[in-house]
């Protein structure tokens, strides 16, 4: 299987208060791996890193959520940290688009608290998922399969649970990505209930 991804657009949903080493190393990494990279955010131009409390690094948002399209992009990376998680899945632009590369069959990664983000667009509904201990509960009760793996995939969707993961989830996001499109993101597998 290749996992060369040139000629793949990657947008990163990113948000003031994201975990500065979710971003930048999975954005080194897609991009080593021959992706164009787009940061896109609901904040205006900047993003403001934040390592738990403390600020860290801060990057150019380079599309501003109103104006991105699910459909020039190939896969989406959600990194997520301490303070971003309630304002992303609380704005419903971000839902939406989300949501858009669900329906689309878009593989889509999401580390840390980013299973929220699939939660909320209905995404990881009966999906096999892991994130930090402190949101399994809410996987489960979303009719979802919380695991605490270092790295899982499920049809499309790559899910880690920490920074001190991102070389396995790298590793797997730049396998799916390069796989494509998927069937079946968007739809629970039968015979789940919610």
């Amino acid at each position: 299987m290749s996992t060369s991804l040139h000629e793949k657009r990657v947008a990163i949903l990113a948000a003031d208060g994201f975990e500065p080493s979710e971003l930048e190393k999975a954005m080194q990494a897609l991009k080593e791996a021959g992706a164009t990279v787009s940061i896109v955010s609901p904040n205006a131009k900047m993003i403001q890193g934040m390592r738990t409390a403390d600020q860290g690094d801060q990057f150019d948002a380079a599309s501003p959520l109103h104006d991105a399209n699910p459909e020039d992009f190939d896969a989406l990376l959600i990194p997520k940290g301490l303070m971003t998680p309630d304002h992303q899945r609380s704005t419903p632009a971000a839902v939406d688009f989300v949501r858009a590369f669900g329906k689309a069959g878009q593989p889509i990664a999401a580390i840390c608290h980013g299973p929220w983000m699939l939660i909320e667009a209905g995404v990881g509904r009966g999906r096999r998922l892991t994130s930090r201990p402190a949101i399994q509960g809410d996987i489960t009760n979303a009719a979802g399969r919380g695991v605490g793996e270092e790295v899982v995939v499920d049809n499309g969707l790559v899910a880690s649970r920490k920074p001190g993961d991102i070389p396995a989830f790298t590793a797997k996001i730049i396998e799916e990505f390069s796989v494509g499109r998927h069937t079946g993101i968007a739809a629970p597998p039968k015979g789940t209930t919610i």
